[in-house]
């Protein structure tokens, strides 16, 4: 009896674990950098490789890190609402070229607008080793004083941009 008891117990367990993961959302990715000083980079700027941005740059504002690429499809599907969200002046967004080659990158931005207060180049990708980058895109809130307080796994929504991002902004500027 013990014999067949070992197998479905184990099998038991088995279904239970994946009961649990599939009523997880694969967008939700835990960051160990949430309540961390982001992690410090210096740049060169996109619009002028002879210039460079550092996090020590940005101390002192909340601020917006995009990680994002040309060739990222799901980048255009969020890019507009940056592009209006820079409009509106609530926060400045620096943009993280990933990956990415720095002609296809202004080409693109020409194309589609640039909503960025500047865009730094990551084409050895060390920086979004260094934020735990899953793929493009991603977007960091940073605060104040530097310490990551949200972070978006894939394109950000209206609905995330309004019921998470905005709020939070307005909170960490408060």
């Amino acid at each position: 009896m013990m014999r067949f008891m070992l197998p479905v117990g184990v099998f038991a367990l088995l279904v239970a674990f994946l009961w649990v993961g599939l009523g997880l959302n694969p967008r939700e990715l835990p960051s160990p950098l949430i309540g961390k000083p982001a992690p410090a980079f210096e740049r060169p700027t996109l619009a002028d490789p002879s210039r460079t941005l550092s996090t020590e740059d940005m101390k002192g504002q909340v601020w917006l890190l995009n990680v994002w690429a040309s060739w990222c499809a799901a980048c255009r599907v969020e890019h507009p609402l940056f592009v209006e969200l820079e409009r509106l002046g609530v926060v400045p967004i620096v943009g993280l070229n990933y990956k990415d080659r720095r002609e296809d990158a202004i080409a693109w931005l020409q194309q589609f607008g640039n909503p960025y207060a500047v865009v730094v180049t990551d084409e050895d990708g060390k920086v979004g080793i260094d934020y735990g980058v899953y793929g493009v895109p991603e977007t960091y809130l940073i605060d104040r004083d530097g310490i990551v307080r949200f972070k978006q796994v894939g394109p950000v929504s209206r609905e995330v941009l309004q019921g998470e991002i905005l709020p939070l902004i307005e909170e960490l500027k408060g």
